[in-house]
């Protein structure tokens, strides 16, 4: 699926719909990711990534969770497209978020492989797989592109926002791409210690959380 693709599909829906969809991706995600890590068996935050939920017997659930907040991301991605005042990040902040929605579809297809002691029943605790499969490594291209999307995406808005006059807006979008940058560096160099780890699950929200504030403030500046 692509963004021009959807766009097609969504031209007869109102861009208030599309920006609602956006705007409950981040919090459906993460309630739903939350909850799982809550009650699935040896799942534990401090040593496993939200994708690792994708495995076991009801990876189903997180595969269905990347699938539908993905396509909710696009759908925002297209409402900002449409219902930003033409400027500085207009067109290529709703590409940038639309980038990360698509990621999250990769990343139902691609799953992350199992590891560190989760799923309990294929992965003795404290271990990894022996090697990373196509789909393990399919799944960490999808994330990456996904994740510098959405921080560029941080960036392209506050730049923005700095034009519009709005330092606060501007500030906090800088703060959250330098944050979320961090921590996925952090991740990325293969030493995911339980502060790293929770670290990169709190950006991960903060950066969402973001795109929640901004779809938003689109709507109600379009009212």
């Amino acid at each position: 699926m692509t963004i021009a693709a959807t766009r097609t599909t969504t031209s007869a829906v109102p861009a208030r719909a599309l920006l609602a969809a956006g705007a409950v991706s981040g919090p459906l995600y993460f309630l739903i990711s939350l909850t799982q890590a809550a009650v699935r068996d040896g799942f534990d935050p401090a040593k496993h990534p939200a994708s690792m939920l994708s495995n076991g017997d009801a990876g189903w659930i997180q595969v269905t969770n990347f699938l539908v907040t993905g396509v909710l991301m696009i759908a925002g991605a297209i409402g900002l497209s449409r219902t930003l005042e033409p400027g500085r990040g207009s067109t290529w902040g709703p590409r940038l978020l639309g980038v990360f929605g698509v990621s999250l579809l990769f990343a139902a297809v691609f799953k992350a492989d199992p590891g560190n002691g989760f799923p309990v029943d294929t992965s003795p605790v404290g271990t990894g797989p022996a090697t990373v499969s196509t789909a393990g490594i399919l799944h960490m291209a999808a994330g990456s592109v996904g994740f510098l999307s959405l921080i560029i995406a941080t960036f392209v808005f506050a730049s923005r926002f700095s034009r519009e006059g709005h330092r606060g807006w501007a500030v906090c979008s800088r703060a959250t791409g330098i944050a979320f940058f961090a921590s996925f560096a952090g991740i990325s160099s293969g030493n995911a210690n339980a502060v790293v780890m929770l670290a990169f699950w709190a950006t991960v929200m903060l950066a969402w959380g973001w795109v929640t504030a901004v779809v938003l403030r689109t709507a109600r500046e379009s009212r």
